[in-house]
């Protein structure tokens, strides 16, 4: 950092120091500075404690505690030259402990600061309500997230590792700003720069964030369906597999998907299962590579419909997707749920019975498609 003489039309270099040289202390002068000064943190915040110690069972103390303009706590916890290895952890104990601050206790916190330190006239109560931009402390609403300041003269790697961790991981509001002294002549300076996350790139660093959070919130979600979905399909197959009508399944494992299928005997069509958060479905499903087979074997079963459908006993769905390769015959109950474990007897009884009657149904006018698809491939 350079000062510029303009009578000479040169700069001038400001000395970079650290604080233990110029003789400044972590609680006498920097928290005395930042508390008097909070916009040295490039926004507004309302400090409302020093040396913070009212936690149950503990004598640890928090060096600043403010509030931002949305009425969120912000834990500041202040080093000089070193963070140290464990600011991170102090830090996320003391925001831990002040997450079930209610707006009560908040409010009181901040009139016994205004008496001890020499405000007493001021009320809590109107201050933050000012602060807040709210007509009345009945509208205020505190303490609905919680934030981490960091300040020190220098960060060690495992700190700053922990804090993008926590930040892109998991996204927890936590800043990083490095506070440096300068002098030049007889002039002290200090410079506070935020650095994690970097300012020009917060916005995107904090949607980058979100984005991780969405990704792994999903996975898990993932996961705990595939682990419901396995549960459901072996349950299924297993009462399914006691049948003496069909050996349909008999070979077919419990899947992580959404469906479970087994062989019509004619290639490429297949009986197959679905369950799925609103409803259970049986279907026959024609997904043969060549599109033009599979709209023909639909057609020839079409022309049966009210038969089969008589067969069967009720309506089926039939659904000739012009869009794509595959076309299908369904029946499916939009009052079970996949994801409601009560519903899973009816689903299975539901399941079990339509496709015992699918299959019986529809073997014999497969068969004959297949054999009319084979003597067409021949030349007859």
């Amino acid at each position: 950092m350079f000062v510029i003489n303009k009578a000479q039309n040169n700069i001038e270099k400001i000395t970079e120091c650290s604080f233990s040289e110029l003789g400044f202390k972590e609680k006498e002068h920097l928290q005395e500075w930042l508390a008097g000064n909070p916009e040295a943190f490039d926004e507004e915040l309302l400090i409302i404690q020093k040396e913070f110690d009212g936690f149950d069972d503990t004598k640890e103390r928090l060096d600043l505690l403010a509030l931002d303009k949305q009425g969120n706590l912000v834990v500041i916890e202040n080093k000089l030259d070193d963070s140290g290895r464990d600011v991170t952890w102090q830090a996320l104990k003391y925001t831990s402990y002040c997450s079930s601050l209610s707006k009560n206790q908040i409010k009181d916190i901040y009139q016994q600061y205004l008496q001890k330190y020499g405000q007493p006239q001021e009320d809590s109560v109107a201050n933050i309500t000012e602060f807040l931009e709210k007509e009345d402390f009945e509208e205020v609403q505190l303490n609905q997230d919680q934030r981490i300041v960091l300040v020190a003269g220098n960060y060690r790697k495992e700190v700053t590792s922990t804090v993008l961790w926590l930040l892109t991981k998991y996204k927890l509001k936590i800043q990083c700003f490095k506070a440096t002294p300068y002098t030049f002549q007889e002039q002290t300076f200090l410079q506070m720069e935020q650095i994690i996350p970097v300012k020009e790139a917060e916005e995107y660093t904090i949607k980058m964030a979100e984005k991780a959070q969405e990704d792994q919130q999903t996975q898990d979600e993932l996961k705990t369906r595939h682990k419901v979905r396995l549960e459901f399909w072996r349950k299924l197959l297993d009462h399914f597999n006691q049948s003496i009508q069909t050996a349909l399944f008999q070979n077919v494992s419990p899947s992580k998907e959404s469906w479970i299928s087994a062989g019509s005997g004619m290639s490429g069509v297949v009986f197959a299962f679905g369950a799925s958060r609103s409803c259970a479905r049986v279907e026959l499903r024609m997904e043969r590579s060549n599109a033009k087979e599979n709209k023909y074997i639909f057609e020839e079963l079409y022309q049966q419909k009210e038969s089969l459908e008589a067969a069967f006993g009720s309506p089926l769905k039939w659904e000739k997707t012009d869009t794509k390769k595959s076309s299908r015959v369904k029946i499916e109950n939009y009052n079970l749920s996949l994801y409601r474990k009560e519903d899973w007897d009816a689903m299975i009884q539901f399941m079990t019975e339509k496709m015992l009657q699918l299959e019986k149904v529809f073997k014999k006018p497969l068969a004959e498609v297949n054999q009319k698809l084979k003597e067409i491939s021949n030349g007859h």
